[in-house]
């Protein structure tokens, strides 16, 4: 190993360690999902079941079983908890990242640290690699798939043609047929662009197809044995009635996935629209001179790769942001591909002074929700005063410095590294400054613990109209199933009981005749929690 690669080593090995897996701990699981997927994966490990996904004890056949092993492994190694729940993501966007390297430098050798560190520092990749979802493992799956194709396009080597078929395998095991089908529609659709078709009939090789089915098809074989529910629930309802239908309130208006697509490769937006664009301009003009380049040819096929997720997720009824996430390494390639053009042309080669300004101000303005996220998530509002003046002006510090930097003399070659300065200073700060806030506001995890440190002994817990979010998150920390009032599951024995502030007159209406004690009051998510008696122990309240 020379010298460059050992320091490209130190560089990647760091910024995947502080972006990815620094502070996994700092907030306990968000949203709905993380403490679901959390939950499954620990009851499959008790249960030691690696078939059938259950939550609460009964099937959940709403995701294929990736994640699900990889948060099993990680749960053997290091134990149960909300982090080793999140480390299967972070793992995986590491292995894309190093992917994304490797690729680079056999087929675009020279930027392959600016792709690999472009990719890494993304806000879609640092977000899903920091969740415990489905969604990095897809992302991961598809990309080093999609990748392999190429190379076997490039070269005629097999080899790259057998990383495609397993890695496709593993996407259809992330999350499903999505993976192959959109697999086949950036192939189909870049086969039309270069009028290349062959390439298409040629990826149906028979031992690749052989390879995909032995890794992909005994899963889903053997939980359709075990569950007869299993093709309704998993293929009709999870796959063809998300898309037809707005089966689970995630409504969209068609253009949504264009602003989430840009965010997403925050803070290299600017650029890789750029990218995007020529590469574009490039195709039409071999397009009329009928030439094939296949430096070129890679420009429009990650055209195609970023483009397909985005437009056919839009066609959906039911839209979240992270189904596109397969198609943020597509800009980070394509962004690569026009960096190293320019660098060819001129070694001090500057962007336009425009083009610079609007990168320069895209990316040092999130600095400044990140400095406010605290008072965001806890006042939900944007501070006055001192803290939104000391947010704008190190935002402004950055937009300038960024934009000289750029413009006197440190031209393309500086791109990478004078834009990662506000990514760091970015998540440092969230997770320095915010995670508190975070973690009391949008988390299960401080809830539970007030609510286990007064417990004399574990009792069942029950939730009266509370957020999704609130059930699953407490379903995961107490590890027990959470029953729910507003579905008619009213415990009789002695239990305890989560509920909305100012809500004890509706709660004595319910339990009527039972005796309830106000146990305390969590302000930060306007909830009160109760010990209820059984009901054949008490009379009154």
């Amino acid at each position: 190993m020379n010298s460059r690669s050992r320091i490209d080593s130190l560089l990647l090995a760091g910024f995947c360690a502080f972006l990815f897996f620094y502070g996994l701990a700092q907030f306990g699981l968000i949203g709905a999902d993380e403490p679901r997927y959390a939950q499954v994966a620990r009851e499959m490990l008790q249960r030691h079941d690696w078939i059938t996904p259950t939550l609460g004890g009964q099937p959940w056949l709403e995701k294929p079983p990736l994640y699900y092993w990889q948060a099993i492994l990680a749960y053997k190694v290091f134990g149960v908890s909300d982090w080793a729940a999140r480390l299967p993501s972070a793992v995986d966007a590491t292995l894309l990242v190093l992917a994304v390297y490797f690729f680079l430098k056999r087929f675009l050798s020279g930027v392959e640290l600016d792709g690999a560190l472009i990719v890494a520092s993304c806000a879609g990749i640092v977000g899903y690699a920091r969740a415990a979802s489905t969604d990095m493992p897809l992302a991961a799956a598809f990309g080093l798939g999609m990748m392999g194709w190429w190379g076997w396009r490039a070269t005629a080597k097999r080899i790259y043609l057998v990383q495609f078929f397993f890695f496709m395998a593993l996407g259809m095991l992330a999350k499903g047929p999505v993976a192959p089908f959109l697999a086949f529609l950036v192939i189909a659709i870049y086969a039309a662009a270069v009028s290349e078709f062959r390439f298409v009939v040629k990826t149906f090789w028979l031992p690749g197809i052989l390879l995909f089915c032995a890794v992909a098809l005994p899963w889903y074989v053997t939980v359709q044995m075990c569950n007869p529910e299993f093709f309704r629930e998993f293929v009709i309802e999870q796959n063809l009635g998300r898309f037809s239908q707005n089966l689970y309130h995630h409504v969209q208006p068609f253009w949504y996935y264009l602003p989430v697509i840009v965010l997403a490769l925050a803070p290299w937006m600017v650029f890789a629209i750029v990218g995007f664009v020529e590469a574009v301009r490039r195709w039409r003009l071999q397009r009329k001179l009928r030439e094939t380049d296949l430096r070129y040819g890679f420009t429009v096929f990650a055209c195609s790769w970023l483009t397909v997720p985005v437009v056919f997720f839009s066609l959906s009824q039911s839209k979240l942001p992270g189904y596109i996430l397969p198609a943020v390494p597509a800009g980070g390639l394509l962004l690569a591909a026009y960096l190293r053009e320019r660098l060819e042309q001129s070694a001090s080669k500057t962007p336009s002074r425009p083009l610079v300004v609007l990168h320069a101000l895209f990316a040092a303005v999130p600095v400044v929700p990140a400095l406010l996220v605290a008072y965001l998530v806890t006042q939900r509002r944007i501070p006055g005063g001192q803290p939104l003046f000391a947010a704008l002006a190190l935002a402004i510090i950055l937009c300038l410095g960024i934009a000289l930097t750029l413009l006197r003399g440190g031209g393309f070659r500086m791109l990478r590294f004078i834009t990662l300065i506000p990514v760091v200073l970015i998540v440092g700060t969230v997770l320095k400054l915010a995670s508190s806030a975070i973690d009391e506001t949008l988390s299960a995890r401080p809830l539970a613990r007030k609510i286990s440190a007064i417990e004399t002994q574990p009792l069942p817990l029950a939730i009266y109209h509370v957020p999704r979010e609130l059930e699953y998150g407490l379903t995961f920390y107490r590890n027990q199933l959470t029953f729910s009032y507003a579905w008619g599951t009213i415990p009789s024995q002695e239990h305890l009981l989560v509920a909305p502030e100012n809500s004890q007159l509706e709660i004595a209406k319910l339990l009527a005749g039972r005796r309830v004690s106000f146990l305390g009051h969590y302000p930060a998510q306007r909830v009160d929690y109760f010990w209820v008696a059984g009901a054949n122990t008490s009379r009154g309240r």
